[in-house]
């Protein structure tokens, strides 16, 4: 039996913070808004993972509102949504994820990207696709003042 879940983050970008993409600081002027570090790949990658089982959302499980999550490393969201899906008997096939950013430009740090993602997951970096695009100068996105990321997953019964 296989499942397919869908997710989407949005962020704002700001100066003065620290810019986490797919589980690694990527040097930038400019850095995410967000309760955790604010790692819109990871997050979307959890809704995913979260959606493809009916188990609700990042947000339900890891409320901002939750001072224990203040700052909190999306790497560790990110097993820990994954453990959820364990725990219902269900293994990750593979990912298929897109990035829309308009600055930096991120393709040098894809490989780094998929291995920390792969490493989490316990399956290939071959498994974990991470594409990019910008929006060619149009919407927050154009404008730098934000950043969005979706993924689609596979998860198969084990």
């Amino acid at each position: 039996m296989y499942r397919i879940g869908q997710g989407i983050d949005f962020h704002k970008l700001v100066e003065g913070r620290e810019f986490w993409l797919g589980g690694i600081h990527i040097p930038h002027h400019k850095g995410a808004l967000g309760h955790s570090d604010a790692d819109v790949l990871l997050h979307a990658i959890c809704d995913a993972l979260l959606g493809a089982l009916s188990l609700g959302d990042i947000g339900q499980h890891f409320p901002d509102t939750d001072p224990a999550y203040k700052g909190i490393d999306s790497k560790l969201l990110l097993k820990r949504s994954y453990q959820l899906v364990q725990d219902k008997g269900y293994k990750l096939v593979n990912i298929d994820s897109t990035i829309l950013l308009q600055a930096p430009k991120i393709r040098k740090y894809v490989d780094d990207m998929r291995n920390t993602i792969a490493g989490i997951l316990d399956i290939s970096p071959d498994d974990v696709s991470i594409k990019a695009t910008t929006t060619e100068q149009l919407s927050f996105i154009g404008r730098e003042e934000g950043i969005v990321a979706t993924a689609n997953i596979l998860l198969q019964k084990a």
